[in-house]
């Protein structure tokens, strides 16, 4: 259970920058003798609970609801409502009603690369590039993680962070996409053209991937919305990866 001194609120904001999936559930109907009134609330994740919504059976029926919640991609509320008496034998003799939400994170992006590009798609992501003076935090938001590093050693991301890669050399982009598809990955995308990602292929499967580990790299990237700014094809790659975190999400 978490401290006294802690608020639902706070519990729930460390929570949501930990990355870790909740259920909030709050009480907003009562009637008759209830253990805890209307605005009581709990939070909830798969091996904890924290605050109370009153105890006993009814608070035991919410937790398993919201652990029900948490554990199913394709439903995001639930209502739980019980009579305390009639339906879970409590003493208390009134009516109770939970409205239960759960907030999924989400998922982190990695993106190699901070041009033009980068730095119009690098809200609340994190950004890297070899280059000092890209890789300037100055020039992005205060969301924005800037990693100065050297993109071909640097540690790879999870398997399950979404990856772009665009940066300033195909080359590198080439490199990087080696190294990115040693394992799968849920989202491995490569800006570009369609004579590019041949030439890409061609390449790499000279050099012994397989055609199952490219197949997983997108490219070119995002939703074909005829973008031309890179505001554009920032809004355009964002939109793929809405499409594919709504269409698979993770188990």
């Amino acid at each position: 259970m978490s401290g006294p001194r802690q608020t639902m609120f706070e519990i729930m904001a460390r929570l949501v920058r930990a990355r870790a999936p909740f259920v909030e559930a709050l009480v907003v109907d009562v009637a008759g003798s209830t253990p805890r009134l209307a605005g009581a609330r709990m939070v909830i994740t798969a091996d904890a609970a924290h605050g109370t919504v009153g105890g006993g059976a009814f608070e035991h029926q919410v937790i398993d609801a919201a652990r029900g919640l948490l554990g199913d991609p394709a439903r995001q509320t639930e209502t739980v409502a019980y009579h305390l008496v009639h339906d879970l034998g409590m003493c208390c003799g009134g009516r109770m009603t939970a409205f239960l939400n759960k907030t999924t994170p989400a998922p982190a992006l990695w993106l190699y690369g901070a041009g033009h590009v980068g730095t119009a798609l690098a809200e609340a992501v994190t950004v890297l590039d070899a280059r000092a003076e890209w890789a300037d935090p100055a020039r992005f938001s205060d969301a924005v993680t800037v990693l100065d590093v050297d993109l071909e050693t640097h540690p790879l991301p999870a398997a399950d962070v979404f990856t772009v890669v665009m940066t300033h050399s195909h080359p590198l982009d080439e490199a990087l996409v080696r190294t990115l598809t040693a394992t799968p990955r849920r989202f491995l995308g490569v800006i570009g053209s369609r004579r590019k990602w041949a030439l890409f292929e061609k390449r790499l499967l000279a050099r012994g991937l397989s055609p199952a580990q490219l197949a997983q790299v997108e490219s070119p990237v995002g939703v074909p919305i005829d973008a031309q700014t890179p505001a554009e094809i920032a809004i355009s790659v964002l939109a793929r990866l809405i499409q594919v975190r709504r269409a698979s999400p993770p188990g």
